[in-house]
């Protein structure tokens, strides 16, 4: 468990969907929540490789911008999830993967540049994996907003 006083909770509540667009986003939120830049560095460092953050950037619409997506799932065996889930994760392109109770454990998201370039990505997983992904195309976008209140 990842232990968080409250100037991180604030960062944490801040950049989800505040982070500063500017020269230098980390001096903008280090006056905003009275630290310094450095401070912000070291702190978002320390959640980072402490697992709480994964990764700070930008969502972007792929279908917005002529691009592709799709979900993607599979029935990995319990021995194996981390190794697959490993190969999986080595793709830009994946923005989500999940671990289900279920009888299809892992799912996840390709969002792509075209179609072939996720028929690509895939095919190279049944062949690292040998196993098989039941592809699940984009056919309509529901969005919704999530911000999570971090106390």
């Amino acid at each position: 468990m990842i232990f968080l006083d409250d100037t991180d909770k604030k960062i944490l509540n801040t950049i989800q969907f505040d982070f500063p667009l500017e020269k230098e986003p980390f001096m903008k939120l280090g006056n905003e929540l009275g630290i310094s830049e450095e401070e912000v560095i070291k702190r978002l460092q320390r959640l980072h490789d402490e697992g709480a953050i994964r990764k700070i950037g930008p969502i972007i619409n792929r279908t917005g911008i002529g691009g592709t997506s799709t979900l993607v799932a599979a029935n990995v065996p319990d021995e194996r999830i981390d190794e697959v889930a490993d190969y999986i994760n080595e793709y830009q392109e994946v923005s989500h993967n999940y671990l289900r109770p279920e009888r299809y454990n892992v799912w996840f998201t390709i969002s792509a540049p075209d179609r072939v370039r996720i028929d690509n990505i895939l095919n190279d997983l049944r062949k690292r994996t040998g196993l098989e992904f039941i592809d699940l195309p984009t056919k309509r976008l529901f969005k919704i907003g999530v911000k999570f209140d971090i106390r």
